[in-house]
């Protein structure tokens, strides 16, 4: 089945085949006509199987007809990333080349400026990530009473960032009567409610089991040791075929240390992240689809929003912690009817989520076997910069632990033969045989009860000076001169003589 089967107009299919597509995906076939109806559309499909343009091709026919009015755009797509908003505007741009469509984007690490000026003139198709247009709606400089259509793409992703109440909103500053388009390519508890909630009477299009992963894409996994990754990684990269690869961290941090590593070892790689800035961004995505840089370090900001055909190969250099997020990083691979190869480097601290991953698929993913021995017996910590007493040798560390203990056993005697200064007053023990003054963190765990009952007297008359002890107050003159050389804490032996006036004898002074 053509594209021409479809009912779409003849400058869009003539877009279509400038493009090189002759035969439509199967959510294509299924979702366009649908979408031409102007029925709402529930739709699960894996990455990479052209959800996108299973939207922007019948909408730009729908919107042909019309006009945009100022800051009240007609049909409004949101996504969850910035990566995939360009991508979405990108895909207007191609297939509507031969339509007046007007179109604006509004993402975050751009300029408001130029935002607002297209809004001012009105928009036919207005692409956003939920928080830059809340921004403009609590701006003013947009109003959604006039959105006809209306796309959540990526839903489930739209719950993992957190942006399901900003959609919430967003949604109720809506016109009731909409077409929703809905897509996803999974289906939690949560997306299926909020399905429901936005959308009326939806035909539902599921071409593939939600969260299965593209049957084009050869997967396996790399057991491996902690310290041994990196290393393992490179032997990967320069064993398999590697045109261009995508390698997936769990961290922001974790993708700038290991695109540096890559790079010191001669590798041409780049990072992507959420905490650079858009332009820098943008600017790494063109040079890896250009092919200058073969590799690109990313977390999972990309996962959803990278889109380029030719990638050849993924590296999970980090298991998801997400298992769901494993099915969208391989899907950056083996897109649009080509093959792809995914490789999962895990630590045996991972089975667990390696377990969630084969849980959630249905399947488990094959183990391959690498020459890794010396990798594991002798991890490339000396070349981190961390604990290079391990690359000395074998019985290199022993001997180093060896000596450890020895200076550990070694100081308890040292510390006990050790004489005392000259003039050392004696803080802990007792003269006269009376047993040892309880330490301070024993005296803490007393009960309150049992602090109180040390009473102001008795306090005083431990502190009391030469003239209260002559009378009577502390009993015999032992017990004085014992109490009265006993040290306060905080100013050592030699305690000033007007601390150790009672209150009472300043009042008898």
């Amino acid at each position: 089945m053509s594209f021409e089967f479809l009912g779409l107009s003849e400058e869009l299919l003539r877009a279509v085949a400038d493009s090189g597509y002759t035969e439509p995906t199967p959510i294509q076939r299924q979702a366009i006509p649908t979408v031409l109806q102007g029925r709402d559309v529930l739709g699960i499909a894996q990455t990479g199987t052209g959800k996108t343009a299973s939207f922007t091709l019948p909408m730009i026919d729908i919107l042909a007809q019309g006009r945009a009015r100022a800051r009240m755009p007609r049909s409004l797509i949101l996504e969850p990333t910035r990566e995939l908003a360009v991508q979405v505007a990108e895909n207007f741009e191609k297939y509507g080349k031969y339509h007046k469509l007007s179109m604006a984007l509004l993402i975050g690490g751009m300029a408001f400026g130029e935002q607002d000026r297209a809004l001012d003139k009105g928009v036919d198709v207005l692409i956003a990530t939920p928080g830059r247009l809340i921004d403009q709606c609590e701006r003013s400089k947009v109003m959604l009473s006039g959105v006809e259509i209306l796309v959540i793409d990526e839903a489930d992703r739209m719950l993992d960032m957190g942006f399901i109440p900003d959609v919430e909103r967003i949604v109720s500053l809506m016109p009731p009567r909409r077409q929703t388009l809905f897509f996803s390519a999974t289906m939690p508890p949560v997306v299926k409610r909020l399905a429901d909630q936005f959308l009326r009477d939806p035909k539902a299009i599921e071409v593939a089991r939600p969260a299965t992963a593209n049957t084009s894409i050869a997967q396996s996994l790399v057991v491996v040791g902690e310290r041994a990754k990196r290393e393992t990684l490179r032997d990967l990269i320069r064993e398999l075929d590697v045109t261009n690869a995508i390698i997936f961290c769990n961290r922001k941090r974790d993708v700038k240390v290991l695109q540096e590593s890559l790079t010191r070892h001669g590798f041409k790689a780049g990072q992507l992240h959420g905490d650079m800035e858009q332009a820098e961004r943008l600017q790494v995505l063109e040079r890896f689809r250009a092919g200058d840089l073969p590799l690109l370090v990313a977390s999972d900001v990309a996962a959803r929003g990278l889109d380029v055909p030719g990638v050849s190969h993924v590296f999970n250099f980090d298991v998801p912690i997400h298992a769901d997020d494993y099915v969208h990083r391989i899907g950056r691979t083996g897109r649009a009817g080509r093959s792809g190869v995914a490789v999962t480097l895990a630590t045996p601290a991972e089975a667990e989520a390696v377990a969630a991953v084969e849980a959630l698929t249905g399947q488990p993913i094959p183990r391959r076997e690498v020459a890794q021995s010396v990798a594991l017996e002798a991890p490339e910590a000396g070349r981190r910069g961390g604990d290079r007493r391990r690359s000395r040798g074998k019985g290199g560390a022993d001997k180093s632990a060896d000596k450890a203990l020895e200076k550990a056993a070694e100081k308890p005697a040292r510390e006990k033969t050790a004489e005392k200064p000259a003039g050392a007053s004696e803080s802990r023990g007792r003269r006269d045989g009376r047993p040892e003054r309880e330490s301070r963190p024993e005296r803490e765990r007393e009960s309150r009860p049992e602090r109180e009952r040390d009473s102001r007297p008795a306090r005083e008359a431990r502190h009391s000076s030469a003239g209260d002890r002559g009378r009577g107050r502390r009993g015999d003159d032992r017990r004085d001169r014992d109490d009265a050389d006993e040290p306060v804490v905080g100013l050592g032996a030699h305690v000033p003589a007007f601390l150790l006036v009672s209150a009472r004898g300043k009042e008898a002074a």
